[in-house]
């Protein structure tokens, strides 16, 4: 599962317009999953043509399987975006958190918190995976400053 988060920025306005997870069974084989998870992306980028696309960097703490799965999908969503001709910037999980409330080391439910307010939706939206790739959309909206942007 991987979230995606889809913005547009108008000025200095930004204006929410899709947020989700992308879910591939994980009984699947893993070749499996990952055509899943690039065909949902397609149907995201064929809805909203989005001019620029960011992801979070990896982190995984400690294992090394984890680690490859969610490099293996990274990798996945990225062949997906070059196909589809887009540019996609990385952003370190410390400078998205930076970005939305000020410490790199925020909770993740106060970056939550702050995604909801920032696009003045009235709750925090589910799941937080979602909610990730929203602050990650925020985060490069902010750098990129007037183009729509979709964050995974």
């Amino acid at each position: 599962m991987t979230g995606f988060g889809v913005l547009e920025m108008e000025g200095s306005r930004l204006r929410f317009l899709e947020a989700g997870v992308l879910r591939a069974p994980a009984t699947a084989p893993m070749e499996q999953r990952l055509a899943r998870l690039s065909v949902g992306l397609r149907e995201v980028l064929a809805r909203h043509q989005p001019h620029e696309v960011a992801v979070e960097d990896i982190f995984v703490k400690v294992d090394p399987k984890a680690a490859l799965a969610v490099g293996h999908g990274r990798g996945a969503l990225l062949a997906v975006v070059g196909e589809a001709g887009l540019p996609a910037t990385s952003y370190p999980p410390a400078t998205i958190k930076k970005a939305l409330t000020g410490s790199g080391r925020a909770a993740k439910d106060r970056v939550a918190r702050m995604v909801a307010a920032v696009l003045g939706l009235g709750q925090v939206p589910e799941p937080l995976d979602a909610t990730d790739a929203l602050a990650v959309a925020i985060t490069h909206a902010l750098a990129v400053n007037g183009k729509r942007a979709l964050g995974r």
